[in-house]
């Protein structure tokens, strides 16, 4: 009885992982091609913003030496 019980769910589970891992192959159309060709589809993102923010965050870190080492932003380590 306990071991029909397991059987069924390990099948269910195994139905359910194949049908959720199909539903992921999907092709891209070519007019969705262009929103995935855009700069902010990058893993850095835009080239401008990444400096900007990194700008500020080295401003906030002042005297601990920027993005290498975090502090609390008013020196003390």
């Amino acid at each position: 009885m306990i071991k029909t019980g397991v059987r069924l769910a390990f099948s269910m589970l195994v139905c359910f992982m194949g049908i959720a891992g199909l539903s992921g192959c999907a092709s891209v159309q070519p007019w969705e091609k262009q929103n995935l060709a855009k700069p902010q589809m990058t893993f850095e993102g835009d080239k401008l913003e990444t400096g900007y923010i990194e700008h500020i965050y080295s401003s906030k870190e002042g005297a601990s030496g920027g993005s290498g080492v975090g502090g609390g932003g008013c020196g003390c380590n």
